[in-house]
């Protein structure tokens, strides 16, 4: 029987509900994103040359944890190695890692203790399935290696991310598309075999029983995986081609940038409003999902500080309406593009989304609320009823320009 997280592990992360992805490796020297390798057609030994040049002298791990503590984020996910190959930590099992550069140090070891340190946010990694370095995974007839040597070299890295950095909240895989044909041969991702999952999640599940297992494949869980996940979709929606799977029963994280790419683009300008970021937050937690928001950090290891502020931004709203987000779970009015809500026990959170007019009707509401206000003042809205409908008086001096919250009791 396959392991699954505890309960306290499921529980922490659907409490948590906003995160901080981060994207960062080699390829945020090209700032050209972070499948640079593969777009433009990088041989091994070419890319190879990234890392005597990788030295993010501006690191600083403990302000990565401000911004995202500021921002209200409650974990951290970064990649300890992308399909580029190129490990981000002091892994004993591969001489192409980070310690290995002028850098000299390991950034996830860092971030482990300025997480600990600070003990309200928790840290997990992201792990690609995938291998675009690897003689056992993409070169195996040259190098005379088999696929079970590149199992063991992911699993054995799991490993390691498992148990010297602490308490993790998450392990988060990706590159496993099985159905995805991204080039003409197919090269880069035609695996070998199995990754051996049952043995590999029940390995995470073991060495960190609260620590839950994301793999993104965009299908339905297997065991051992505890949350489906969506990528540049709310839950429900397929409008990039990622998320044709039904949603589940498993708890639902979202995971999306902040602009258009995961790694550091330096022609990437198109930085999300803050009402739109807060909006996507509570949408997705409306349907009971988190929402994991990505970074890419420059090559000298600043979060550029445009994203830095709007992340911040968002922080400000959740320091006045966090009530309604940590904490909850979806709620009973469907996400729209005017409207949301979230419901803590008996409480239920109406997110006003957007302003057409004064009055907000609302539907299959339960009898027993009979008390409407908002949730920053406290101020009471006038509420009217009928047999399944229930209207909202919310004139504009007392909506929040970009979300009001209202509380139903």
């Amino acid at each position: 029987m396959t392991l699954q997280v505890s309960q306290r592990g499921i529980e922490q992360f659907q409490d948590n509900r906003f995160g901080m992805f981060i994207h960062w490796g080699l390829y945020s020297i090209l700032a050209k994103e972070e499948w640079v390798m593969h777009t433009d057609s990088i041989p091994v030994k070419e890319y190879e040359k990234l890392a005597p040049q990788f030295n993010p002298t501006e690191f600083n791990a403990n302000e990565w944890v401000s911004i995202a503590v500021d921002a209200g984020q409650k974990y951290m996910v970064i990649t300890s190695r992308h399909h580029d190959g190129f490990s981000m930590y002091d892994t004993q099992l591969s001489d192409y890692k980070v310690t290995n550069t002028p850098f000299g140090r390991d950034p996830l070891q860092e971030l482990a203790d300025a997480c600990a340190k600070r003990g309200d946010i928790k840290l997990g990694f992201y792990s690609s399935l995938l291998d675009w370095h690897h003689p056992a995974y993409r070169f195996r007839e040259e190098s005379g290696l088999a696929w079970e040597d590149y199992v063991a070299f992911l699993h054995g890295q799991v490993r390691e991310l498992c148990t010297n950095y602490g308490d993790l909240a998450c392990m988060w895989f990706d590159g496993d598309w099985p159905h995805h044909a991204l080039n003409d041969d197919n090269e880069y991702f035609r695996a070998g075999g199995s990754f051996e999952y049952d043995t590999l999640y029940d390995m995470i599940h073991t060495l960190q029983p609260d620590a839950v297992v994301l793999n993104n494949r965009h299908e339905v869980p297997l065991p051992g995986e505890d949350i489906q996940g969506f990528e540049q979709d709310l839950p429900g929606d397929n409008t990039t081609g990622f998320n044709p799977t039904a949603v589940t029963d498993y708890p639902l994280e979202v995971c999306m940038t902040i602009n258009d790419h995961w790694g550091y683009s330096a022609d990437d300008h198109n930085v999300k409003s803050t009402r739109h970021l807060v909006h996507l937050l509570i949408k997705s937690v409306g349907v009971g999902a988190n929402y994991l928001l990505n970074v890419g950090p420059t090559a000298l290891g600043e979060i550029v500080p445009e994203h830095a502020n709007r992340l911040r931004s968002v922080g400000q709203w959740l320091n006045d309406n966090g009530e309604s987000v940590y904490g909850t779970r979806s709620g009973i009015v469907p996400p729209t593009s005017e409207i949301a809500s979230t419901r803590k026990n008996d409480t239920h959170y109406i997110h006003l989304l957007d302003y057409k007019s004064d009055e907000v009707t609302l539907s299959n509401l339960p009898q027993s609320i009979s008390k409407a206000n908002l949730l920053t003042t406290g101020e009471e809205i006038e509420i009217k009823g009928s047999d399944d409908k229930t209207v909202l008086i919310v004139p504009e001096a007392q909506r929040d320009a970009i979300n009001t919250v209202i509380v139903l009791s």
